[in-house]
């Protein structure tokens, strides 16, 4: 089987909020949105922290860019569907292509956080995650004590699969992760 490029998004939203395609000009936003976002974020990932600058912001919109053209990843901005006001980030990715299992990853600048941002942008994530990327599972996997995007799991119909032990690396420490998972059947979705 040949896997061409899949295009960008166009039409991913809800009215409230949208995931679109990073752009070049994102890159001061994105690296702003990161500063602000270290109290919460950077508890997490290590990429959130104080130093976070544009340059670093265009490095990660290149390898976004490459693992798109190589169907390895598919990340994504959430975006304000009215204003296109930066509010975090969503992605699919750590793709497996022949089990067709991905990650789905999400983050929410500080300022937005609280307002079910996440939840929202994920419902479109795991729509597009099923329908153009042709998974048949997400795995949502979540540092132990983050519970905030365990919340966003469950809302998300995850299913609590158990905690896995030493998991991720957070600030340099191996730590446990709660693993859920969300199935084609869950969603109702045939394979096409």
């Amino acid at each position: 089987m040949t896997e061409t490029t899949l295009p960008y998004p166009v039409n991913l939203t809800d009215g409230v909020v949208t995931l679109r395609a990073h752009r070049t000009s994102d890159a001061d936003e994105l690296a702003a949105a990161v500063r602000e976002s270290v109290d919460t974020v950077g508890r997490w990932q290590d990429w959130c922290h104080a130093g976070y600058t544009t340059a670093d912001a265009t490095s990660w919109l290149d390898i976004c860019r490459r693992d798109w053209l190589l169907g390895d990843g598919f990340e994504m901005l959430i975006v304000d569907a009215l204003t296109d006001r930066l509010l975090g980030g969503m992605g699919v990715n750590q793709r497996d292509k022949e089990q067709r299992i991905a990650n789905l990853g999400y983050w929410v600048r500080q300022a937005e956080q609280g307002r079910g941002v996440a939840t929202r942008a994920a419902r479109l994530a795991i729509r597009f995650a099923f329908g153009e990327v042709a998974v048949e599972r997400l795995e949502i996997v979540v540092a132990e004590g983050n519970e905030p995007s365990r919340r966003t799991a469950v809302r998300l119909g995850g299913f609590f699969e158990g905690m896995l032990r030493k998991r991720l690396i957070v600030r340099g420490t191996s730590v446990d992760a709660a693993m859920h998972s969300i199935v084609r059947s869950d969603q109702g979705v045939s394979a096409s």
